[in-house]
């Protein structure tokens, strides 16, 4: 292939809705994109330089330019060298793009000799919508075009979670790389993360309204807390299974490689129904555990974190978040399939139940230690808004962005807050 190969691809963000943090335990999530997208064009190179331009937002912009090679270990594409050498070079942003090209060269065994790429994005960083998954997909489309790939319904989103998970480092779920692929403007997109399991599309009814509200507290994946919360969740998974007779080498397996069918619960959390995780589970499960303890008894079947020897885990809280989120988006999807066929009082009261479980989401995230004061200012504001029925924080939480429901006057009145907060804070926040 030589240097007159040239593809683009677009991608949009996305918002969170409902499921957030609890789609690396299985969860059912419901998911929307957004009208903000990523814009990838790429010219294949034959002579092994990488050129990454890439542009965020009105005069932001930034270039890598390297030679391929240095990325690569033995001429091959080794997953471990690459993270180190990004972070090493302060170039984690790079590592989002140019890890695209080496995930397809790793996976696909692509003939990848170098290239010119250009990215554009109007998909706001750090605000919980998705922005590293935006660039991902679209980098992946565009390579894929240029390649020739045929890949599957879910493969391109699976491979642009490899990048964050292993070129990148960030132990991200799967639900966002899946939305920005599959999504569609005007509808939810269901998807059980066990781990790619897509469901038919949920139109938005009419009236219905999930818009976003930038706190203006940056949010990163990559963040200590959320890995936190991921691996002590983890850890209570290891512990349950354990005590059903799952032995360390077989959770050892599992983690090396992702085959969970065998294990309780095929290997997630929600599988387990709230009723029996009270009566059966909850009660094994330690308050707090330390990372020595744990690794003295217990094996994570998680591949993309580290258990620190040296923290003390919430466990029982991070466990109880994904088991009892699960139920909640169930419940918020039944009720939103519902809603059309209702009659008006009845709209409202669903609306109400939706808001309720919306309330409660952002409440479990809280109790995880993933909310923030701005976030939580404006989950409070929410509800002394008229038309506005829930909200909650989105995505991994820390920060971010902020998902509201509301019927025709709450979005009028939501863009009011919107509108006061970037005063009192002087500063521009993003609306989504």
């Amino acid at each position: 292939m030589g240097a007159l190969v040239r593809t683009e691809a677009r991608a949009p963000g996305r918002l969170d809705i409902m499921g957030g943090i609890a789609d690396y335990s299985g969860s059912l999530v419901l998911q929307m994109p957004i009208a903000q997208q990523t814009h990838v064009q790429v010219e294949l190179r034959s002579d092994y330089r990488l050129t990454i331009t890439s542009t965020t937002g009105p005069g932001k912009e930034w270039t890598f330019d390297a030679d391929y090679r240095d990325l690569l270990l033995n001429q091959h594409a080794d997953y471990r060298h690459a993270q180190k050498w990004f972070k090493h070079h302060d170039l984690s942003w790079a590592a989002y793009i140019a890890g695209c090209a080496l995930v397809l060269q790793q996976e696909k065994r692509i003939d990848f000799k170098g290239a010119t790429m250009k990215v554009n994005s109007h998909v706001p960083l750090g605000k919980g919508v998705s922005s590293s998954a935006s660039v991902e997909v679209a980098t992946m489309r565009a390579l894929v075009q240029a390649f020739n790939l045929s890949l599957s319904a879910t493969e391109l989103p699976v491979l642009a979670q490899a990048v964050e998970n292993f070129v990148v480092g960030a132990p991200c779920g799967l639900m966002d790389q899946l939305t920005c692929h599959l999504g569609e403007p005007g509808y939810l997109l269901p998807i059980v993360c066990q781990p790619d399991w897509v469901e038919p599309l949920i139109p938005i009814p009419k009236g219905i309204h999930f818009v976003g509200i930038d706190s203006g507290v940056k949010h990163a994946v990559s963040g200590h807390q959320y890995g936190y919360v991921r691996s002590a969740a983890f850890m209570g998974y290891a512990i349950l299974a354990s005590h059903l007779g799952a032995s360390n080498r077989e959770l050892k397996h599992a983690s090396e490689t992702g085959q969970r069918n065998h294990l309780p619960f095929r290997g997630y959390l929600c599988n387990i129904h709230v009723p029996e995780f009270e009566s059966s589970f909850q009660n094994i499960l330690p308050a707090r555990l330390s990372g020595k303890e744990f690794r003295k008894k217990f094996q994570s079947i998680d591949p993309v974190t580290q258990i620190d020897p040296d923290v003390i885990y919430d466990v029982l809280t991070c466990t109880q978040h994904p088991v009892y989120e699960n139920a909640r988006v169930h419940a918020f999807k039944k009720l939103l399939e519902a809603y059309p066929s209702q009659s008006h009082a009845q709209q409202k009261q669903t609306l109400k139940e939706m808001g309720g479980l919306m309330y409660a989401s952002h409440e479990s995230y809280s109790k995880c230690g993933l909310g923030s004061s701005r976030t939580d200012e404006i989950v409070t504001a929410s509800q002394h808004l008229p038309g506005v029925y829930g909200a909650k924080i989105t995505g991994g939480g820390q920060g971010g962005t902020v998902c509201l429901l509301a019927d025709d006057a709450g979005k009028q009145a939501a863009k009011a807050l919107h509108q006061s907060l970037s005063e009192k804070y002087n500063m521009p926040l993003a609306w989504l």
